[in-house]
């Protein structure tokens, strides 16, 4: 049961990574955590998640803010650029490795996949093969976040999802807070500025609720609060893969917002006039604001783009 509560320190946020321009399942993510928002009188912010420069496409993070604001997604207070952070990651990775709770790995990947076997469809946990490695070592290390000894579940209660535990050390294990390349993990990162933004709700796509235990427990090392998380469905192709980059998911145009955006609140199961395309985008999220109820997405997993009505 969803629980809509109005809350006078509501602060959410939209937090894509500049790899490409925005296509529609990107667009419903920050539809909807933008209505989230407004409808519980809350603040929304747009942070810029440029940890990964090899991954990024120049121009695209402009591109980005430039369709958010055709869209009448007009954001809240300074943008924010992780790429603009990386003396906080340090500060938080330093203090970990001093607290016992990180570790150097010179782990190769040639090394770690001589503990899968050809059965196996996905990696084991890693090992803890450099567990007790305190100093750092003098040849090419990442630095992983130790999970030994957590044998209960790490649960959250997801808004639509509902309860989701993971074990971390049968399921995960040790995982990379920052590479060999020297790049901070987004765990590490997302966590972190969060906490620094004092982000209360995370509206976000269901491809990352698999993350979130890991994001939890770094929250509780770091002795931060947990923010409330609603993972929406993911917008999927006719071969059931995730709208992104890599299978070539569209660019939205802006020369067609306002349809575009009545098809999104559409699918967020708002049942808005038809009439309302021909709106404004501004006039098509008021209404969307004043509508929003994300009840009909709980349990939902997956939406399939030939739900969609326009070209995306």
């Amino acid at each position: 049961m969803v629980v809509l509560l109005f809350m006078q320190n509501y602060i959410g946020r939209f937090a894509p990574s500049p790899t490409g321009p925005l296509h529609f399942g990107s667009l419903l993510t920050a539809v909807a955590s933008y209505l989230d928002a407004k409808y519980h009188k809350g603040i929304w912010l747009v942070r810029m998640d440029d940890l990964d420069p090899p991954r990024e496409m120049p121009g695209a993070a402009d591109n980005i803010l430039s369709t958010l604001d055709a869209y009448g997604l007009h954001w809240d207070g300074e943008i924010v650029y992780q790429s603009q952070r990386h003396d906080q990651y340090e500060t938080a990775i330093q203090s970990l490795l001093a607290n016992k709770h990180a570790f150097y790995c010179t782990c190769s990947r040639k090394q770690l996949a001589t503990h899968t076997s050809q059965q196996q469809q996905t990696p084991p946990p890693y090992p803890g093969t450099c567990r007790k490695q305190n100093a750092p070592p003098n040849r090419p290390f990442s630095i992983r976040l130790s999970v030994e000894g957590t044998f209960q579940p790490m649960c959250i209660n997801d808004q639509l999802q509902g309860r989701f535990c993971q074990n971390l050390a049968t399921d995960v294990g040790d995982f990379i807070i920052k590479r060999k390349d020297f790049l901070y993990a987004y765990h590490l990162a997302v966590v972190i500025d969060d906490h620094w933004q004092r982000i209360s709700h995370v509206v976000r796509g269901i491809d990352l609720l698999d993350s979130t235990p890991r994001q939890c427990y770094l929250q509780q090392l770091l002795g931060y609060n947990t923010p409330h998380y609603a993972h929406l469905p993911v917008v999927v192709n006719d071969q059931g893969q995730k709208l992104s980059k890599q299978t070539f998911a569209k660019a939205i145009e802006t020369t067609q917002c306002s349809r575009a955006l009545w098809s999104a609140i559409s699918i967020l199961g708002l049942k808005p006039p038809t009439s309302l395309q021909h709106e404004s985008p501004e006039a098509i999220l008021k209404w969307g604001t004043q509508a929003w109820t994300p009840k009909t997405l709980i349990n939902v997993t997956r939406i399939n783009a030939t739900q969609i009505t326009i070209d995306v």
